[in-house]
């Protein structure tokens, strides 16, 4: 140790704050160096003269701990806003990945109720076109036959399923007969039923849709009744009165 480095720590060391080594490199330096020893006694005899002329004050025994507690209140707040502070961007960040998560939701749930609506207002214009196709081509039937027991075996071999045909004729829609079309992308059966002068198509083919109740609907003058039972969807068209068709379609779902 130098003088420069002895008079950089001499208040250090005449206050005892110096680690062990730093100060046995000070008392080594000191007692081979007569300058650097002298300016330390002299800050002794000043150090001595201070600590006997001046007051003393004994602290109050409970300031000390007011002290701790005040500076753990203090670390307390400090630590309560920092927190406050890395709370809040996180909660805004829940907070807005919530608000996306709930807006893809509804997005998709009303995407998904757009797309059935949707398959389901084309396949009933469908429906319509091909009861009109029908009437215009007078090509109501392949197998005419008011009898239950000719029109469906009639469609064995021809299609993939089998139709339930049902003799309506006590509540006044008869059995006119059946044919083969195309709906939904895949050949269907038509049974063909009459009401008076009116025709009515009921387009049938297998589904893995749930059982639903009738939906009924209008396109271009045509009443149109939907639903599903076990496993087949049934699609009825008709220019007969809505009142009627439900009735129709009532009558084939029992």
């Amino acid at each position: 140790m130098n003088h420069e480095q002895v008079r950089e720590f001499l208040d250090a060391y005449i206050d005892t704050e110096l680690d062990v080594v730093t100060t046995l490199h000070f008392e080594n330096h000191v007692s081979e160096c007569a300058e650097c020893r002298a300016i330390v006694e002299q800050y002794q005899q000043l150090h001595a003269c201070v600590k006997a002329q001046f007051p003393r004050f004994d602290l109050p025994v409970r300031l000390e701990d007011k002290i701790r507690t005040q500076l753990r209140s203090a670390q307390y707040d400090q630590r309560a806003r920092t927190a406050r502070r890395d709370w809040l961007p996180r909660w805004r960040a829940w907070s807005l990945a919530a608000s996306v998560g709930i807006v893809i939701a509804v997005g998709a749930l009303l995407l998904q109720t757009t797309n059935r609506q949707s398959r389901s207002q084309l396949l009933a214009e469908q429906a319509v076109s091909d009861h009109i196709r029908s009437l215009m081509a007078n090509h109501l039937t392949d197998v005419p036959s008011t009898d239950q027991h000719t029109v469906k075996p009639w469609f064995s071999g021809k299609l993939d399923f089998a139709p339930v045909v049902k003799d309506l004729s006590v509540a006044g829609f008869v059995l006119a007969g059946g044919r083969l079309d195309y709906l939904d992308d895949r050949p269907v059966a038509a049974l063909v039923y009459k009401r008076r002068q009116h025709s009515i198509n009921v387009f049938v083919w297998p589904s893995t849709a749930s059982d639903s109740g009738l939906r009924t609907t209008t396109i271009k003058g045509y009443n149109v009744v939907h639903w599903t039972q076990s496993h087949m969807t049934y699609w009825a068209v008709s220019d007969l009165n809505a009142v009627e068709l439900q009735e129709f379609a009532h009558d084939l779902e029992k």
